[in-house]
């Protein structure tokens, strides 16, 4: 089997998740800087089996698509030139940025630990992924 690779886009930096092979567990990868971000994803699908790129998808608490989207669709649009054939979808993402403090805090991280906004996206596209894989299984 192949991995499944999730992002959780911002301005500045982009956390990255993967499962491993067998596509069971989500686990944090890295963060990159976005302008980084898609040379970063051609290099490691040239490394590594990814059968398909989980996308968090910004919400509003009425369901509309939030004005960060603005800046998460030219990339997308951009990726699916670069790699057609490959799976794109969205996950929604609401929540994952505290649900990333609170996992932090459960795990017993240090304050200046839990300061770290690179440390934070790349957890929060954990949990996008998890939200993903969850869906998948039900």
């Amino acid at each position: 089997m192949s991995r499944i690779l999730a992002i959780d886009y911002g301005r500045k930096r982009t956390g990255i998740a993967v499962t491993d092979t067998m596509q069971i567990i989500a686990g944090g990868l890295t963060t990159v800087a976005t302008n980084e971000l898609l040379d970063f994803i051609l290099k490691y699908i040239k490394e590594e089996p990814v059968e398909c790129i989980i996308i968090g998808l910004p919400r509003q608490m009425n369901n509309e698509v939030s004005e960060s989207m603005q800046y998460i669709r030219p990339f997308i649009n951009n990726l699916r030139k670069k790699i057609p054939d490959m799976t794109i979808e969205l996950v929604d993402e609401r929540f994952t940025s505290v649900l990333a403090h609170r996992t932090m805090l459960e795990a017993g991280l240090k304050k200046k630990d839990r300061q770290n906004k690179s440390l934070v996206d790349e957890i929060s596209a954990t949990i996008i992924l998890q939200t993903y894989l969850e869906s998948k299984r039900y």
